[in-house]
């Protein structure tokens, strides 16, 4: 295990000052088409075939048929095989919501976590995972639970949240108090399309770039252009994280 992880986005891992720290939990937010779900899919898939690192996809959302689709569509088209060895382990809606019982769905976790090792996590999404839960109290003592649970177990995780507004919501919420980063993906109409951005708000031990940069989603995922800056949120090029 290296002392960095990266996110095999290229660009990304720039602005991030090389990577993520190992053990951190990421909240990924970003309304519906941003590219979310492609850059976890990009996240377990680069850290497979480049990193040699297992990681897990848990879908709320999807079934493992469209997870495939999508990783292909983008040129991933190892990630069947990826999945077939065992480097990439599916939890599909199907699995997830089967039971229709949070307790139920962590021991399904827990148990695969007690019989084999992991490096990388993606949950998608996190919005979908909170409607377990009837109150306020209760997805807080639980998704506090869950985060230790992957930080005991040497998981570097990305938690995909989905918001409605186009711009970020920067608000202090439980999400963002749970979690070590925020990423932002950001996506603007235009005439003859939608531009793409990502935004980096907050990177706990590391130093990062805190300008909004431009991105883009071809063959091969996603990739943000670094040296095009638009314009920071921070007033200022670059901070530290906290």
């Amino acid at each position: 295990m290296s002392d960095i992880i990266k996110t095999g986005v290229e660009g990304l891992d720039s602005i991030l000052d090389g990577g993520i720290v190992p053990r951190s939990t990421v909240l990924v937010s970003g309304n519906p088409g941003t590219g979310k779900s492609i850059f976890g899919i990009q996240y377990l898939y680069t850290g497979a075939i480049d990193e040699d690192e297992r990681g897990i996809y848990i879908s709320f959302e999807e079934n493992r048929d469209d997870i495939r689709r999508a990783a292909e569509s983008v040129g991933m088209d190892r990630w069947g095989e990826l999945v077939e060895a065992g480097q990439i382990k599916v939890y599909d809606k199907r699995q997830m919501l089967k039971e229709g019982d949070f307790t139920a769905t962590m021991d399904l976790l827990l148990t695969d976590f007690a019989e084999e090792e992991y490096d990388r996590l993606v949950l998608d999404s996190l919005t979908m995972f909170q409607l377990f839960f009837d109150d306020e109290q209760e997805k807080r003592t639980y998704l506090l639970k869950f985060s230790d649970i992957l930080k005991q177990n040497g998981l570097t995780s990305l938690l995909i949240n989905e918001q409605g507004a186009v711009f970020p919501e920067t608000e202090i919420g439980l999400e963002n108090f749970l979690t070590d980063g925020n990423i932002y993906f950001i996506q603007t109409p235009t005439d003859s399309g939608v531009n793409r951005y990502v935004w980096v708000a907050k990177m706990r031990k590391q130093n990062i770039n805190t300008d909004i940069f431009p991105m883009e989603i071809g063959e091969g995922g996603i990739t943000v252009f670094e040296k095009a800056g638009g314009f920071s949120m921070m007033g200022g090029d670059s901070a530290p994280g906290f």
